[in-house]
């Protein structure tokens, strides 16, 4: 499965008595739709997402980054303090693209970026 969603908070590792660590983040996924009046309808889901293969990767999922993530997403329920019952959805990260913003993504686009000098029928072979 993939979505597409900002990244809501900087991201957190945390290391298991393992030693094993866990990169933890949450993403807000937004979606639109006109219902039978024509009003149109806003909606986000907000997504708590685990990535295990590698802590290096929480420095760039900061707040308000554009990731598009593929993995597995697991509903959760439980009861709060208060006894009030609560619903989440898990998403098991196994691969994160960036799209836009930061510093890193505009460097690659700066480095992709088409150079003006040469006509554009001017082919190289």
């Amino acid at each position: 499965m993939n979505i597409i969603g900002r990244v809501t908070k900087d991201a957190e590792v945390r290391t298991l008595s393992n030693s094993k660590q866990v990169v933890n983040f949450s993403v807000a996924a937004n979606d639109s739709y006109r219902n039978k009046a024509g009003e149109r309808i806003e909606q986000t889901t907000y997504f708590d997402c685990a990535y295990w293969i590698s802590a290096k990767v929480a420095t760039i999922l900061t707040k308000g980054t554009l990731v598009e993530l593929t993995g597995r997403v697991s509903a959760r329920a439980w009861t709060g303090n208060n006894g009030e019952t609560h619903a989440g959805l898990n998403f098991n990260t196994s691969l994160i693209k960036t799209h836009g913003g930061g510093k890193k993504s505009e460097m690659v686009q700066t480095a992709t970026g088409t150079n003006t000098d040469k006509p554009e029928n001017d082919l190289p072979f």
